[in-house]
């Protein structure tokens, strides 16, 4: 198959994420691959230009070592709001193209604006569009002014794809109270990588490296640093922990780094608070085996209510506990007794981790988590998805 995905996210520099697995797996399944994206960053980034020129990335591979991936960019103008209005015409100008030379068997939309560009399109020439919904779209949107015409592009998509695919079970119900045709919406859950994330891989070097010793109790959260992400709350109830040993290891950027600066800087805990940045996706889970329990602080707002993190799977694989917020995605995913243990928001982890440690149960619960994901194969999860991909173009053209 010719499988083009579109997306209105970055997809060289943000983490990996289910989309990246799916499209390299599939490109070593013998399906040619491209991937129409946005820089998503830019306004955070010194521009040289107001205009930036369309570019295109030969053999990106974020996972997978001989995955073969084309992503291409469209130029914009690069002026707050005016930035919307020129992607809608050089991205549906890019979408024709690749229509035009690549001639899709079936469109991967996985965003808003370029799914509804691509429905549209897809419509005129007959190709199918499966809807791959990771989130609820319209809560990532941060100008509230544009909230409300997110949320009504976001429901024409759910309501004229071809098929939808969520990744869980709360994000189905979101997915169909949005207009998706529930006989065409699949769930289709993330999957792991149990070679590349298992509890054989050591962590010494890595707390060697940040300074943190073996006898430490490192409170670990990858991923991109959101204003909700409930770090900042978590880093200062760390404040108020006596014992030095417990350490808060942070790996990833984003918009609240600044913020966590500041707070490492104001309540003293330059020793206790390990902010890494961004690290690549080969040492993940390396990173991840340093720790002792992982973290999902996250507030139970709109944004992360129906939604299960990629990074929930990878933690569990490397028989890490995690203490998440009691989120409705999350909770109906891993339920309870998998290595998963709720807490009401951000400022009641540290005293949940402590729980933990005193009663002598990491590793216990890691060790449920662990046996939760081992069926959780990425080819088990593959397969399900190109079989919903064949029977969209099966079913368009019968229709």
């Amino acid at each position: 198959m010719n499988i083009l995905f579109t997306q209105d996210t970055d997809w060289i520099k943000r983490n990996p994420g289910q989309q990246h697995h799916l499209a390299e797996e599939l490109s070593l399944r013998g399906h040619n691959i491209r991937v129409i994206d946005y820089d998503i960053t830019w306004r955070t980034q010194r521009v040289q230009s107001l205009v930036s020129r369309r570019a295109t990335f030969h053999g990106v591979s974020k996972t997978m070592d001989n995955a073969n991936v084309t992503v291409t960019r469209p130029g914009i103008l690069r002026v707050p709001y005016v930035d919307y209005v020129s992607m809608y015409f050089t991205y549906a100008s890019e979408i024709k193209r690749q229509v035009n030379e690549f001639n899709p068997d079936v469109i991967v939309a996985q965003s808003i604006l370029t799914n509804f560009l691509s429905i549209r399109l897809a419509r005129t020439r007959r190709i199918p569009v499966v809807f791959h919904a990771l989130e609820a779209q319209y809560t990532m949107v941060p100008e509230r002014m544009l909230k409300h015409c997110a949320r009504f592009l976001e429901s024409y998509n759910f309501r004229n794809a071809d098929k939808t695919v969520v990744i869980n079970e709360k994000l189905k119900e979101y997915a169909i109270r949005m207009g998706a045709r529930p006989d065409d919406t699949y769930v289709v859950r993330a999957g792991v990588d149990l070679g590349r994330y298992n509890s054989t891989t050591g962590g010494s070097e890595i707390r060697r490296k940040y300074g943190m010793d073996e006898d430490d109790i490192i409170l670990f959260f990858m991923g991109w640093l959101y204003h909700f992400s409930g770090l900042k709350e978590v880093a200062k109830e760390l404040s108020g922990i006596e014992d030095p040993r417990v350490k808060l290891f942070i790996v990833g950027e984003g918009d609240a780094y600044p913020d966590l600066e500041r707070i490492v800087v104001r309540y003293g805990l330059q020793k206790r608070v390990i902010l890494a940045g961004k690290q690549p996706y080969k040492d993940i889970p390396s990173l991840i085996a340093s720790a002792d329990i992982c973290l999902l602080p996250a507030y139970n707002n709109e944004t992360m209510r129906d939604i299960v993190p990629i990074k929930m799977y990878e933690y569990l694989a490397m028989g890490k506990p995690v203490i998440s917020t009691n989120l409705p995605g999350v909770r109906e995913e891993f339920g309870e007794d998998h290595g998963v243990l709720y807490v009401g928001g951000p400022t009641e982890v540290t005293n949940k981790a402590m729980n933990l440690v005193r009663d002598g149960k990491v590793e216990a619960e890691g060790i449920k988590g662990r046996r939760f994901v081992e069926g959780k194969s990425w080819d088990k999860v593959v397969k399900e998805f190109e079989d919903i991909l064949n029977l969209a173009i099966i079913a368009n053209q019968e229709s």
